[in-house]
């Protein structure tokens, strides 16, 4: 016959490592990140930068081309550049008179980018960096470069996409 004591240290010992395990588990899946309820009436803070993946379908909020201003020269820093959200872009001056601009859409996993610091532009979801110069992977865990578009700058200062 088992003594009362052991069995009940058993089952003690027993729950303890299940709730150990569920919240190790929980721990390892989630990003932190709390999402609203389906179907929750509460706007989105539009102030805060987006942490959240885009999951639009291509093409169905695609930055519209054809000489349509998207910033203007003086308004992007040499070295650095400028996230513009409504249009999913990123403008960058690398050197002082050489702007580029690429996909403000995280190759990680689809995230928008929110900043750009110390010559990388950044994203706020899983740490990703990209090069102001290439749109490279700097840091991980992206691995593909942001993809780059092809922009004009009018002689006014004036950058549009081509």
């Amino acid at each position: 016959m088992s003594d009362p004591t052991n069995t009940a240290r058993r089952t003690v010992l027993t729950a303890g490592a299940a709730a150990l395990a569920g919240g190790a588990l929980t721990a390892c899946g989630s990003d932190g990140e709390k999402t609203p309820a389906s179907g929750s009436a509460t706007a989105p803070d539009v102030s805060a930068p987006s942490a959240q993946p885009d999951t639009s379908q291509p093409g169905s909020s695609q930055p519209a081309g054809g000489g349509k201003a998207i910033a203007k020269a003086a308004d992007v820093p040499v070295g650095g550049g400028t996230v513009l959200k409504e249009e999913k872009l990123v403008v960058t001056q690398p050197t002082a008179g050489s702007y580029r601009c690429f996909s403000a859409v995280c190759t990680h996993q689809g995230c928008l980018v929110n900043k750009v610091a110390d010559g990388t532009i950044d994203c706020p979801c899983h740490g990703s960096k990209f090069a102001v110069a290439d749109g490279a992977v700097t840091k991980g865990p992206a691995t593909r470069p942001l993809p780059e578009k092809k922009i004009t700058v009018a002689s006014d200062g004036s950058i549009s996409l081509a």
